[in-house]
C-alpha cells in the first residue's frame, strides 16, 4: 500500500479550507490528503487516530461513513464539481482499525446533468477491503 509504484499526483486543498474530512484549517477534523490518478479516480492514504474510536481500537462506524462520504466527495471534485450527498449506501464488511494505515478509493460511476453517482471503499494494508460505499451527489452551481 504505497503511492510510489504509482503515478499519482497532489491533489490541492483551498487554504482557509474548514471542511471536517479535509480541511487544514480545522483543527478537529481529519486532515485527508487526496491524490489523483491517472484514471480520474482519488486516492487517500491515512492513519486515523484513536480519537475516532467507537469500539476500543476500531474507528467509529460514523467515521467510516464519513471517509467513504469524503473519497466519493473528493472523486466528484476532481472533475472540477463542487457537489454535495443526496444520498449515500454503506457496507461495513470488516471493522476498521484505528491508528493503523489504510488506504480509500474513489470513482465517479456515471453523470447525468447535475447528478453524480460515486463510490468508494476503505482498504487495510493487505488490500482486503473493509468497507465500502455508493453515492449521489448533486452539483451546487452558483446563482
Amino acid at each position: 500500500m504505497t503511492e510510489a509504484l504509482e503515478n499519482l499526483t497532489p491533489f490541492a486543498h483551498a487554504a482557509q479550507n474548514r471542511c471536517f474530512g479535509c480541511g487544514p484549517a480545522n483543527p478537529a477534523g481529519l486532515h485527508l490528503s487526496f491524490l489523483l490518478a491517472e484514471d480520474g479516480s482519488v486516492v487517500c492514504f491515512a492513519d486515523i487516530p484513536d480519537t475516532f474510536e467507537g469500539p476500543p481500537n476500531f474507528l467509529h462506524g460514523g467515521i467510516i461513513a464519513t471517509l467513504l462520504d469524503e473519497t466519493m466527495s473528493k472523486a466528484v471534485r476532481a472533475r472540477g464539481l463542487t457537489a454535495m450527498t443526496r444520498h449515500m449506501e454503506i457496507e461495513y464488511l470488516r471493522p476498521v482499525s484505528s491508528a493503523v494505515p489504510i488506504r480509500m478509493e474513489g470513482s465517479v460511476l456515471r453523470s447525468e446533468g447535475r447528478k453524480h453517482w460515486a463510490e468508494a471503499r476503505i482498504l487495510n494494508a493487505e488490500g482486503a477491503a473493509l468497507a465500502q460505499g455508493k453515492g449521489l451527489f448533486i452539483e451546487v452551481r452558483a446563482r
